[in-house]
């Protein structure tokens, strides 16, 4: 069983760096939140790839039973227009999102983490654990600094 923590710190990673301004640590506060916002974007962008998939995959489903019913002419139409359709002009979705990562996101992370790097000594969520230090009760259950 770990030592219980003797400080009411935060741990190492999360305190600030020696000379750190607090403009700093807003900058890069506002700049985690930015890529937060990214990640859940590329979160998005995955499930529009996957249901877009799907509904595609679907379609066989759809052709089948209309050509059971009689239709022929609805269902060569959507096997020959839709089924396999680019949904961008030359991409599929799985192509729109290796673009989006290779260019947009890997820049975006590079970027940030070269900031935090720079600025902060690469430590994360400076913002934030300062702000969990004020919001906290020190010594209250539930309102510990670490695990």
């Amino acid at each position: 069983m770990a030592a219980e923590r003797v400080t009411d710190e935060p741990d190492p990673d999360h305190r600030r760096p020696e000379g750190v301004s607090d403009e700093t640590v807003e900058a890069l506060g506002a700049l985690s939140e930015a890529l937060e916002r990214t990640h859940r974007a590329r979160g998005h962008l995955y499930s529009w790839h996957q249901l877009t998939g799907s509904a595609d995959a679907g379609l066989d489903k759809a052709v089948e039973l209309l050509r059971r019913a009689g239709h022929q002419e609805i269902a060569d139409r959507i096997e020959r227009d839709l089924i396999g359709l680019n949904v961008i002009q030359g991409r599929w979705t799985f192509q729109v999102c290796e673009e989006y990562d290779a260019l947009y996101y890997a820049t975006f992370q590079a970027l940030e983490a070269d900031a935090r790097e720079r600025l902060a000594g690469g430590r994360p969520h400076l913002y934030e654990a300062e702000l969990k230090q004020k919001r906290r009760t020190p010594g209250l259950p539930g309102h510990e600094t670490a695990p």
